[in-house]
């Protein structure tokens, strides 16, 4: 058998099975692959040992009770650690930010209860900057979160440290969410699949109400199955949920061996939130190269226009501001929080009600907008990123929050464009670049129609077949 850490989440749920490695050993291998590694990740904020260890042994017991493989969970003995926006009973909860002090979280989120339903062992709880806010993970209570592909670079944000403890070979899956890119944001730093579903696909219940519907949680994962098997076990609903979606034909996973069949494909390059941002030639690059096997695999091709003016994402920034100053900091604790946290809640204070309201109708105008734009297309096909990934320090800037934030905008001018319509959209690692000798991953993107997380799933694993990243590995492997 490979080493525990070289296999992907559905490998090592069948060794675990087949009792080729037991669950504890498959904790202990993480656990010291976490201390050695994380010092220079920086993946974790807090490590859970006891707690992995505890349900090893449940999962150890429910082996020798079991009498067929059918009865035992998707991902039994399979590390999953949670990023610190999600609550996990009796582990601090501090969403990046020393605002929040102490807190122990007193339940579990839903995405934790079935992830625990799943067999996975909780082995920590990951880095995140303060509320997930930004596109980099800088928090000031744990060091920055780096790409293992290079230590001197950003893994990226929100979900920068479940990405960095996936891309090192800490654990195989790591859950992540999503609300303006912070998914895809970081699996295109650390050459890994992100998968942001459709709205409604991932319930935020049932402690959490949906808001404005930006953000979905999801997970981080080494290959497209694994993403797909997760969202199997994810896409439940709970009693009251306001977005319903209809359930795959059969399973999410099932969905990898179909052939996606011919599509039509909308090749967009213009950046659209940000107008003239710079997008670097390689990032260009990735998506052409990534057309071009897709028409190699029978799919027509064709450039997409911008979907909306960027004016309208100025409804974007109006909720996200509101986002910000909805968290629950305690008002003797804002004077802990960061320059751009700060920023964004006074900004936050500023939208009236009336102008929330009209941000959120305009939201709506905007995807019935998109979706006639690109009625003919089945997929939009970008870059993920604007460019590669950053050095750590260069994009926080505690100075000026306003230009910290506008070029988070030039940064990621695609992501969040999935976010307002609520559309599937999945970051791929197709393509590498070098930059100052270092070889980086280059995500790709793939967007898709409302409820098309099928479609996503099987495109992306059509594309995995032909153009396979499995070997490709940073340093720290």
């Amino acid at each position: 058998m490979s080493q525990i850490h070289e296999l992907t989440g559905l490998e090592l749920a069948t060794a675990v099975r087949k009792h080729e490695v037991s669950p504890s050993e498959v904790v202990d291998h993480t656990l010291e692959r976490a201390e050695r590694l994380d010092p220079s990740v920086g993946a974790f904020v807090t490590l859970t040992p006891g707690l992995a260890r505890e349900q090893a042994a449940e999962a150890e017991l429910l082996l020798r009770q079991s009498r067929s493989d059918d009865e035992l969970p998707p991902f039994l003995g399979v590390p999953c650690p949670v990023k610190d926006l999600a609550m996990v009973a009796g582990v601090p909860f501090r969403s990046g930010s020393a605002a929040l002090g102490d807190f122990v979280a007193p339940a579990d989120d839903g995405v934790v209860t079935l992830l625990r339903r799943a067999g996975t062992l909780m082995i920590g709880k990951t880095n995140t900057p303060e509320f997930g806010l930004p596109p980099y993970t800088e928090p000031d209570i744990a060091p920055p979160a780096r790409t293992p592909w290079d230590l001197s670079r950003s893994a990226g944000g929100s979900s920068g440290g479940s990405a960095a403890a996936v891309a090192a070979g800490i654990a195989p899956i790591a859950h992540g969410s999503d609300g303006g890119g912070s998914i895809r944001i970081p699996a295109s730093a650390c050459g890994l699949v992100g998968l942001k579903p459709t709205r409604g696909r991932v319930s935020p219940g049932p402690y959490r109400p949906e808001g404005a519907g930006l953000a979905s949680n999801g997970v981080l994962t080494r290959d497209v199955r694994d993403t797909a098997a997760l969202l199997d076990v994810l896409s439940l609903n709970w009693p009251g949920d306001l977005h319903v979606l209809a359930p795959p034909r059969t399973t999410f996973l099932d969905a990898c061996e179909r052939e996606p069949g011919r599509l039509t494909i909308g090749l967009l390059t213009s950046p659209v939130i940000s107008p003239g941002a710079p997008v670097d030639d390689a990032c260009l690059a990735a998506a052409v190269r990534t057309a071009r096997l897709l028409e190699d695999l029978g799919h027509r091709v064709e450039p997409a226009p911008v979907p909306f003016e960027a004016e309208r994402w100025d409804s974007f920034e109006s909720i996200w501001s509101v986002l910000a100053l909805s968290a629950p900091v305690p008002p003797e604790h804002e004077r802990l929080l960061l320059p751009l946290t700060r920023w964004l809640r006074d900004k936050g204070r500023s939208v009236s009600g009336i102008e929330f309201a009209s941000a959120l109708a305009l939201i709506q105008t905007t995807t019935r907008e998109a979706a006639a734009t690109w009625a003919a297309y089945d997929v939009v096909l970008s870059p993920t990123l604007a460019q590669l990934p950053a050095p750590v320090g260069s994009q926080r800037d505690d100075v000026d929050p306003a230009g910290d934030f506008a070029r988070q905008m030039a940064f990621t001018p695609w992501t969040s464009v999935w976010n307002l319509t609520g559309w599937p959209a999945i970051s791929l690692p197709l393509e590498t670049a070098v930059a100052d000798g270092v070889e980086l991953p280059v995500g790709v993107m793939l967007g898709g129609r409302h409820g098309a997380d099928e479609t996503l799933l099987s495109l992306a694993a059509q594309l995995e077949a032909a153009r396979p990243w499995r070997d490709r590995r940073p340093a720290t492997w």
